[in-house]
């Protein structure tokens, strides 16, 4: 998922993207432990994907606190 589909998501389409990205890895991870994956860079893209959609989360929140922040 690249940084701009993830940009136009809504924030609940955001945290339910989390989670599922969230499921997907532990079940990559299980399936490592169990046998070799094919390709086990896939693992480092659902990493990524996670670590970008957390980031995109918390720059939200921080724009927000700073928006509210700003009218008091």
């Amino acid at each position: 998922m690249k940084n701009s589909e993830i940009v136009e998501l809504a924030n609940d389409a955001l945290t339910a993207k989390l989670v599922e990205e969230k499921a997907a890895l532990n079940k990559l991870k299980f399936a490592h432990a169990v046998s070799a994956l094919e390709n086990p860079n896939v693992l480092k893209a659902a990493r990524k994907n996670i670590a970008r959609i957390s980031t995109e989360i918390s720059k939200r929140k921080n724009a927000a606190k700073s928006e509210t922040a700003s009218e008091a």
